[in-house]
C-alpha cells in the first residue's frame, strides 16, 4: 500500500506532505479504534530486543529521530508504529517559522533528503500543553532542545537552559543539540570553551529540577558527522567529564561526495544512504573514544535491519530513523526489528545488548 501512498505523497511539495501526514497521524490519535488498529498492524515485540539505557526501558532499539514531530503534535501516533521511542523537537523557548521556503528537498536517486528547515517550531510553551493534552504512551519520549535564531551565541546557554526547565516533567531525556547546520553559529556550540560552559549550565539545570522534582532526565549531546576525530575527542572529554548521560551520533551533514540528484548543490544538512558509511565511522570512534562508557543513539541513513545492525556493532546502543521512513514507508521499523532477530539468531545472541560495540 506504502508504494501507492509514496507515489501520491512524493508528487507533492515535500514540506507539504509532511504537513498532511501529520495532520492524518492527528486524525488518527483522536480515534481510538484508529489508534489501536495501527498498533495491530505495525507494532511487533520480542523480549530478545529489549533495551535497558541511562535507568530507561525500550521494548527494541528503533526510535524515531527528532525533526518529525517538530511541535510535540503527534508522537501517540507515532508510538504505535512500533517504535521504541520517540524524539520530539527541535524546540526553542520561543515560536519561530525557521527559514524561507523551499526549505526541504528530496533526493530519490539517492535515498536522501537535503533540509535547511531552522528550527521551524511552536515553542517550549505551546509544546508542554500538548504534553498535557494527549494521551502518554507507554514508551520513553525525548526532547531535542535548541536556541532560537536571534538569540545571541553569549546567551545560547539560557535557551536550553529555558527549554530543559519548561518540558523537564514531560521528557524522559533531552537532546542539546548543537549540531545542525542550519542556523547560523550554532555548530560554533560544539567548539571547546563555548560546548564545556554550555554542558555546565545545562547540567547545572538538570540539577536543579533534580532537586525540584526528584527525578533525574538523562542529558544527551548530539554531535556533526562533520567534525574531525581531534574535534570528536575533545567533544568526548568535555562531555565525560562533565557527566554527560549519552551521546547521538550523527546530525546531518554538509558534505555532497557522490550524490546523484539534481538538488544536490541545495544548501542545507543532507540525511539518508549516503550518510551511512560516515555515521558508522563516527560512532566506531566515539564507542573508542569513551570506551563504552556512555550509551550512543545511532542515526544516519537506517533503512533497514542490516544497517541498524552494523550501527549497533559499531557500538549504538539504540538507532534512530527518519529519512529511512519517508522512503520506506512506516512498516520499517517492523521490517527493522525482524531482521535484527533474524541477524541475532545467524550471531548466536540471546539479547540485541550483546551486539553493541562487537565490531568495535
Amino acid at each position: 500500500m506504502y508504494a501507492w501512498i509514496k507515489k501520491w505523497l512524493f508528487r507533492l511539495d515535500p514540506e507539504k506532505a509532511h504537513e498532511w501526514t501529520v495532520k492524518g497521524l492527528e486524525a488518527v490519535q483522536h480515534s481510538s479504534a484508529l489508534l489501536w488498529l495501527m498498533h495491530r498492524a505495525y507494532d511487533w515485540k520480542d523480549p530478545r530486543l529489549a533495551v535497558s539505557c541511562c535507568q530507561m526501558n525500550f521494548d527494541n532499539p528503533v526510535g524515531l529521530a527528532a525533526g518529525f514531530d517538530k511541535h510535540a503534535r503527534v508522537y501517540p501516533a507515532l508510538a504505535a508504529l512500533g517504535f521504541g521511542f520517540v524524539e520530539v523537537g527541535t524546540l526553542t523557548p520561543r515560536p519561530q517559522p525557521g527559514n524561507p521556503q523551499p526549505r526541504l528537498y528530496r533526493l530519490p536517486e539517492d535515498e536522501a533528503l537535503i533540509n535547511r528547515m531552522g528550527f521551524n517550531n511552536s515553542g517550549v510553551i505551546q509544546a508542554g500543553a500538548h504534553f498535557s493534552d494527549l494521551p502518554r504512551p507507554n514508551i520513553p519520549i525525548g526532547v531535542n532542545l535548541g536556541k532560537n535564531k536571534h538569540t545571541p551565541q553569549e546567551q545560547a546557554a539560557a535557551d536550553y537552559r529555558m527549554g530543559l526547565r519548561a518540558l523537564y516533567r514531560h521528557g524522559d531525556y533531552f537532546v542539546v543539540n548543537v549540531s545542525s547546520p542550519n542556523t547560523a553559529g550554532l555548530r560554533d556550540l560544539q567548539h571547546t570553551e563555548a560546548l564545556y560552559r554550555l554542558l555546565s549550565d545545562v547540567l547545572g539545570e538538570r540539577e536543579v529540577m533534580r532537586e525540584e522534582t526528584g527525578e533525574v532526565r538523562p542529558v544527551f549531546l548530539k554531535v556533526a558527522p562533520d567534525l574531525t576525530d581531534e574535534q570528536l575527542n575533545e567533544i568526548v572529554q568535555i562531555g565525560l567529564g562533565l557527566g554527560i548521560d549519552g551521546l547521538i551520533a550523527v546530525n546531518t551533514t554538509l558534505a555532497r561526495d557522490g550524490l546523484k540528484s539534481a538538488h544536490q548543490q541545495e544548501t542545507g544538512g543532507l540525511s539518508g544512504r549516503p550518510l551511512r558509511e560516515r555515521a558508522v565511522e563516527v560512532i566506531r570512534h566515539l564507542y573508542r573514544s569513551t570506551e563504552g562508557r556512555v550509551p550512543i543513539i545511532g542515526v544516519g541513513g537506517i533503512f533497514t535491519g542490516e544497517d541498524a545492525y552494523a550501527t549497533i556493532r559499531a557500538g549504538a546502543t539504540l538507532v534512530q530513523v527518519y529519512t529511512g521512513m519517508i522512503y520506506r514507508g512506516p512498516s520499517i521499523v517492523k521490517s527493522i526489528n525482524r531482521e535484527l532477530i533474524r541477524l541475532m539468531e545467524r550471531d548466536g545472541l540471546h539479547s540485541i545488548q550483546e551486539a553493541v560495540g562487537l565490531d568495535t
